[in-house]
């Protein structure tokens, strides 16, 4: 626990408020306690964001103990609970709940980071699930220490720590934690991963958390140098929303892969996971088949065509013109282009866009053209017309339509995409929070 307390000294120093998601079980209710006493050396104010799922009588009664802990430890108290679930999967509809209470809680307190109690533990229980399921080379890393969200980062600073290490610090420190006995039915998978396969791993290798980890950060480091080269890559080979599939067939396997699974985020967004490994073979074999022209059908009745030398992707279902959507993950817009929040690129043309989260208001938006808009263009004096960059730019009056804006919470415009970047864009040598990448 001391690397994970320093870590956060480190992190949050210079920081207003942080969000910290307590569930009331011991993992979290160790870090609750971690941040109750960093809070004061840092002068931080810490918020409890506390979800009843309401699946456990015990539920309502944790709830209350949470906030017990809280009014003690003055640490500010937001809570929800599920009153209804849909037909969904159930751990899936949860998570999305939750984080969307969590989202709300961030940006009412203006905060820029959510800390969640994920550990060492669940980072190898997510790794063994993933190679058994089969993911990307980032999915076969699980989770990462610190990621950006769209609008704030999620910090996870348990994620070397063992459950061992984390119970012992409880009972080191008298903090009380609720116990799920949920937790212990073998109807979840990740459930039976945790009884029956992660403790005979222990016995075989003691230190197994430790070398997951490293596993880990070293897939993530792999990942990212994939990543530059698809960087490098899909600009020549996807142009104008298509595949040109001479070029794209001269890439190695894992290129051409990774560039269309890119594809896919952007089209998909947070339902990717409807794409497995057996979509994305498809669509290779169609790209290397001689078959002139041909279709397969992908989830949600997304159309991928190949067409002679070239391969696109089309939506059946009917998109309006006009919008106005928080920039949280990928995007697809209404012109058919998407526009991806990226970990880093090596674009600096207009198809990219850098931005400082001090200088801006979060959350960012984008959205469709209004009456009036101006930008204040990056390298030049005084403001512009969007309209007259339209008609300079030769973009017809339909393009203009549904051409997209970004701005931040007070319509202020940073970005149009693929035109013009405003004088808040960020070199890659400055300081930068965020990079947008426009395709």
């Amino acid at each position: 626990m001391e690397n994970a307390y320093k870590f956060l000294l480190n992190e949050l120093k210079n920081i207003n408020s942080v969000v910290v998601a307590v569930s009331g079980g011991p993992d979290s209710m160790a870090l609750i306690n971690l941040m109750s006493e960093i809070k004061s050396k840092l002068n931080i104010n810490v918020i409890c964001a506390h979800v009843n799922h309401n699946v456990r009588q015990e539920s309502f009664l944790e709830k209350i103990e949470v906030e017990k802990f809280c009014i003690k430890n003055k640490i500010k108290f937001e809570s929800m609970i599920i009153e209804k679930y849909g037909d969904d999967n159930f751990q899936t509809e949860a998570r999305n709940i939750r984080y969307k209470f969590f989202d709300d809680v961030v940006k009412k307190y203006d905060s820029k980071y959510l800390l969640t109690a994920h550990h060492a533990d669940d980072l190898l229980e997510t790794v063994l699930m993933r190679i058994v399921r089969g993911s990307t080379l980032k999915g076969y890393s699980g989770f990462s220490k610190k990621t950006y969200n769209g609008n704030y980062y999620i910090l996870r600073p348990l994620i070397e720590v063992s459950k061992e290490e984390i119970l012992k610090y409880n009972v080191d420190n008298n903090v009380d934690y609720a116990t799920d006995l949920s937790n212990y039915k073998d109807t979840y998978t990740r459930n039976r991963f945790r009884k029956y396969i992660v403790p005979e791993l222990k016995k075989e290798e003691p230190s197994i958390c430790k070398k997951i980890s490293k596993f880990s950060n070293s897939l993530l480091e792999y990942n990212e140098y994939v990543e530059k080269q698809v960087n490098k890559e899909i600009i020549n080979v996807y142009v104008n929303n298509v595949l040109l599939i001479e070029k794209i067939n001269d890439l190695d396997h894992l290129i051409i892969i990774r560039i269309i699974s890119r594809i896919l985020e952007c089209e998909y967004g947070n339902k990717i996971n409807l794409i497995n490994d057996s979509h994305l073979d498809a669509i290779y074999n169609l790209l290397k088949s001689d078959k002139a022209n041909a279709m397969i059908s992908l989830p949600n009745k997304l159309k991928c065509i190949k067409e002679y030398d070239k391969m696109y992707f089309k939506n059946e279902i009917k998109k309006i013109d006009e919008y106005n959507i928080e920039i949280k993950t990928n995007i697809i817009l209404n012109n058919g282009n998407k526009i991806m929040v990226v970990d880093s690129s090596s674009l600096t043309n207009n198809f990219v866009c850098r931005l400082n989260i001090e200088e801006i208001n979060l959350p960012l938006f984008v959205r469709t053209r209004k009456d009036g808009d101006k930008i204040s263009i990056k390298g030049m004096s005084g403001t512009k017309k969007v309209n007259d960059i339209f008609i300079n730019e030769k973009i017809n009056i339909n393009e203009r339509k549904v051409w997209p804006i970004v701005v931040d919470s007070n319509d202020l415009i940073v970005w149009i995409p693929g035109l013009k970047k405003s004088n808040l864009d960020k070199s890659k040598e400055e300081k930068y929070d965020i990079i947008l990448e426009y395709c």
